[in-house]
């Protein structure tokens, strides 16, 4: 393990350039994630609305579909509501 403070002062200098390592490649991957979008042609634009229109009258439909088939699901969440 450990001899001497010089064995632990280079363990530490280790420690410390991973640490300065992880903390680089943390911080790249972060910014990743929040890259600003190139702007999107007409085309895609319409597209894009299409899409979530789409989603949104899907989401819709299987929402009336649940109330209508299991509406005690419904009602549990309108009692618990009025709980509060």
């Amino acid at each position: 393990m450990y001899n001497s403070l010089s064995d632990i002062a280079q363990r530490k200098q280790q420690l410390r350039l991973e640490l300065s390592r992880d903390s680089q490649k943390v911080d790249r991957l972060w910014n990743s994630l929040f890259v600003k979008r190139n702007e999107s042609t007409r085309g895609q634009f319409l597209s894009n609305i299409i899409s979530h229109s789409a989603l949104a009258i899907d989401a819709f439909l299987m929402v009336r579909k649940l109330r209508k088939t299991h509406p005690s699901i419904f009602q549990a969440l309108g009692n618990w509501k009025k709980k509060k």
